[in-house]
């Protein structure tokens, strides 16, 4: 049985911090502490995170836990395109395409937890064959799977 694949988070918020730096200023606008703080607690791991847990981290660490910052925050890192919200839990990702809109979908594993961004291409796919098939014009889609992820059947 093979054994579970160790990761790099370190790795992982480095990369995503610097990936939002650059589209910040691309975009002028400003990557301010409490955004790039919360970038890099979405990031942590790659269970989503609720609004909440963020608030709880952030006021730990000295930073203003007032809810409309935190959600500020999400919102300003969405419309950057560097995180996700996974509407079925009210919580956020990192995003594996950052800074291009692009279709969505997410799997989540029922037993760690962890979202792995599905692949756009996929998903574009089946929108094209749902067009097709069924003369549909879809404005929005919200694909979430679940089940179990290779590291965890591989525990089993």
């Amino acid at each position: 049985m093979p054994a579970p694949q160790q990761h790099d988070h370190h790795r992982c918020i480095s990369t995503e911090v610097e990936t939002a730096r650059s589209l910040c200023e691309q975009r002028g606008v400003r990557l301010t502490p409490i955004r790039k703080r919360v970038l890099e607690l979405v990031w942590q791991s790659h269970k989503p995170a609720g609004a909440y847990d963020l608030l709880g981290q952030l006021s730990e660490e000295g930073f203003n836990s007032a809810p409309p910052t935190v959600y500020r925050a999400l919102d300003f890192l969405l419309d950057l395109g560097v995180v996700h919200r996974i509407s079925s839990l009210n919580a956020f990702v990192g995003c594996d395409h950052p800074g291009h809109e692009h279709d969505t979908g997410f799997f989540i594993c029922t037993e760690c937890g962890d979202a792995t961004e599905l692949p756009a291409a996929g998903i574009e796919r089946l929108h094209n064959d749902l067009r097709k098939t069924l003369g549909l014009n879809i404005a929005t889609s919200n694909h979430e799977l679940t089940g179990l992820c290779a590291n965890c059947q591989a525990s089993a």
